[in-house]
């Protein structure tokens, strides 16, 4: 039976090409979706990208006939646009002011118009507060679901194994082991996944060491340093980290792990060493999502710079942690020695900034560019849509690495949620690739009170 798909506004904002993904069903889109999508294509962020994108493709449908009246798409399925009707005859308690309220109005109507005849008429949103009201009004509601991951099967980077005495000796001595020796049905070896095998009849007799797919092997960590400018893994986790963000033959690393794991500060200090030490890249381009939903900087006071400085403070802090653990830098001109013994690592971080060592830059701004050579930081990445991320990383030129950190749990954009945000979304699909690697944190370094408040709050 073909099923009714009433889609919100914020679907064809998270994906343009929403309005194709329900088979042969009807997809219903009310004339208020329109509204919206006109309002919000002025914007110059990614919302206003996708807003233009989901009218080009309505405006590609039109001319193939009226949209009032239906125009088939995919193979057997009918795209229409649909206007209000019984504008005097509302469900009790909506505001009729309210255009999240007329949009509901519209698919309730189509649900008492389909109900004698038992056609399910589905209401598909991103917003939550809209699938409550209208499961109350007797719909049937969904999420989009297209761009989710079950977080529950999603993977964490690495696999603890309990493995005999002899294969973790013969691991040390042969350095390596085949991979078909602690292999099991539970177990998917996948390109860069890390492996901490565990004696079984001592736990504290062990091994660690990072899957090669081209010759089935678990191999000893071959980029893992103990100190990265004057930063030390403190366990397990940044250990594997510090191998991926320092293996120059992985160019995307995704890293998960909630506040005060270690995400960032890392990150920099590969970033750090790879880019002034050894001159591998060109330089470190640090952004993050300005506000949710991507918007604009523009409201706020001062030069780009100094709008993106309040934003940037978490970056800041970090460098500031990994100077003072650095000590002094080679690299400082006699101008900024003396700035030093006034402002500390301030001056260091001025010196980063204007001598292109370090860019700032709002994700709005990433869009159209092509970086070449540079060590990218995509801090708090579980506040971008898939879209947004596929975006940025299609921007990764020639002999860049770029990094995605985030927290899935700790989300202010509204329409995302722990299984559809972008940081999910490209960890998920990039596992099996040969040139990324991923890595959940799961333990709080910051501070034993920083520790206690994620484990009890």
């Amino acid at each position: 039976m073909q099923k009714i798909f009433v889609i919100d506004t914020n679907v064809l904002i998270h994906d343009p090409e929403a309005m194709f993904v329900f088979a042969d069903n009807k997809v219903i889109i009310p004339i208020t979706v329109i509204e919206e999508l006109d309002k919000l294509k002025k914007y110059r962020d990614d919302i206003g990208y996708n807003a233009r994108q989901a009218t080009r493709n309505l405006d590609a449908l039109r001319k193939k006939g009226r949209l009032d009246k239906g125009i088939p798409i995919n193979d057997g399925g009918l795209l229409q646009i649909v206007f209000a009707k019984n504008l005097n005859d509302w469900p009790a308690g909506l505001d009729r002011h309210k255009r999240d309220n007329l949009i509901l109005k519209i698919a309730y109507d189509l649900f008492e118009e389909n109900k004698e005849r038992n056609i399910p008429v589905i209401f598909v949103s991103k917003d939550l507060n809209a699938r409550i009201k209208a499961a109350s009004l007797g719909l049937e509601v969904r999420d989009y679901e297209k761009k989710k991951v079950n977080i529950d099967k999603f993977h964490r980077g690495w696999y603890e194994i309990k493995t005999s005495s002899d294969i973790i000796e013969k691991f040390y001595k042969e350095k390596g082991i085949d991979a078909s020796l602690i292999k099991s049905e539970e177990i998917e070896f996948y390109p860069n996944c890390y492996i901490y095998l565990v004696d079984e009849a001592n736990e504290k007799h062990t091994a660690i060491g990072k899957y090669n797919f081209k010759n089935n092997q678990i191999e000893p960590l071959q980029h893992y340093k103990e100190e990265v400018w004057g930063i030390r893994a403190l366990n397990l986790q940044q250990r594997f980290l510090f191998d991926a963000l320092l293996d120059k033959d992985i160019y995307l690393v995704t890293i998960v792990g909630q506040a005060g794991t270690g995400k960032t500060l890392l990150a920099l200090a590969a970033g750090l060493k790879q880019t002034i030490d050894e001159n591998i890249y060109k330089k470190i381009l640090v952004s993050r999502p300005i506000v949710p939903l991507g918007k604009d900087i523009g409201y706020l006071p001062g030069s780009k710079d100094e709008k993106l400085s309040v934003w940037m403070q978490p970056i800041f802090d970090n460098l500031y942690f990994i100077l003072n653990q650095k000590g002094e830098l080679p690299l400082e001109d006699e101008y900024y020695r003396k700035k030093r013994k006034k402002r500390g690592s301030s001056a260091i971080i001025d010196y980063f900034i204007e001598t292109g060592i370090i860019e700032l830059a709002a994700v709005t701004y990433i869009r159209g560019r092509t970086i070449p050579q540079q060590y990218i930081i995509i801090d708090e990445a579980q506040n971008l849509t898939p879209h947004e991320v596929k975006t940025i990383i299609s921007r990764v030129g020639a002999e860049s690495k770029i990094i995605l950190t985030g927290d899935p749990f700790q989300i202010d954009n509204p329409y995302l949620d722990t299984e559809s945000n972008g940081l999910i979304y490209v960890a998920e699909h990039f596992k099996g690739q040969d040139i990324a690697a991923h890595i959940v944190l799961h333990k709080t370094e910051r501070s034993k009170l920083a520790t206690l408040a994620a484990e009890l709050l």
